[in-house]
């Protein structure tokens, strides 16, 4: 199965982005390809910043096919030299930057601090929470001259961490502090900040995990309390919060935690 796309759902669609770029780091795949594809769907250029060139390109190549703007950096965000150029090509090609969307992720399941090794804890935090920080310290001088808005994904770990799960939930932890940090310093400049914490979401990199653990969807959702939605979301659903927050709707957004997973917090 293909990756979800934007439109799948969509109706009513409004040109709120008409006229700005956005910045998507992990945009290739899950949350980050739904999230630039629906800013594409509503006006803005895109520019995606992901490692995976194949995919990156074919995102850009579907957004252009229906009209859109678009451009493909090949990027690894834990590399300042990276970061750099992804917010440069954001410039040179649309002229500056309005949105940053930081869903570049990555994680290590079934991993302790004992089982950990360093190498894999860097890379872990250099993805997840290095990248998210390299990216805005370069994406913000350009923000501040237009004003805009930034949004970074965290994950409902932030609160509370599964088992075996540490240097991912260790990240996305830091995530939600540096986004509120960030909220602090640049709320002055017109640059809104706002994270969004994600439970469970199904994506194509999801189904290839468990197709390589002889699972399907329905194994995952089976645990679910079905009190509460009991299913995982579809990638589309957290673009359009992320939409939201970086829309002129969400104007009095600031520093805010918001979390969509369907109920999951209160069932722990």
């Amino acid at each position: 199965m293909d990756e979800t796309t934007a439109q799948s759902g969509l109706s009513g669609v409004r040109a709120r982005f008409a006229g700005r770029v956005a910045v998507v780091t992990g945009g290739a795949s899950g949350i980050g390809r739904a999230t630039a594809e629906l800013f594409a769907v509503e006006g803005a250029a895109v520019v995606i910043g992901d490692w995976t060139v194949e995919a990156g390109e074919r995102v850009v190549t579907g957004i252009e096919g229906r009209g859109g703007r678009a451009r493909f950096v090949r990027v690894d965000v834990s590399k300042r030299a990276d970061a750099e150029r992804l917010a440069q090509a954001a410039c040179e090609t649309f002229g500056g930057i309005d949105i940053l969307v930081n869903a570049a992720g990555i994680g290590l399941p079934n991993h302790t601090v004992e089982s950990t090794e360093e190498d894999e804890w860097d890379h872990v935090l250099g993805v997840n929470l290095k990248g998210t920080y390299l990216v805005s310290k370069y994406a913000i001088p350009h923000l501040r001259v237009r004003g805009g808005a930034v949004v970074n994904i965290s994950s409902v770990q932030a609160f509370t961490p599964l088992k075996h799960n540490a240097p991912y939930a260790a990240s996305k932890g830091g995530v939600l502090t540096l986004s509120r940090e960030m909220a602090i310093d640049y709320v002055a400049d017109g640059i809104r900040v706002n994270c969004v914490c994600p439970g469970a979401v199904y994506t194509g990199l999801t189904e290839k995990r468990l197709a390589l653990e002889g699972k399907t969807r329905a194994d995952i959702e089976e645990r679910f309390d079905p009190r509460w939605l009991g299913r995982t979301a579809e990638a589309v659903e957290l673009a359009r919060a992320i939409a939201f927050l970086c829309s002129d709707d969400a104007s009095f957004a600031v520093g805010g935690t918001y979390v969509f997973d369907g109920g999951g917090l209160l069932r722990r």
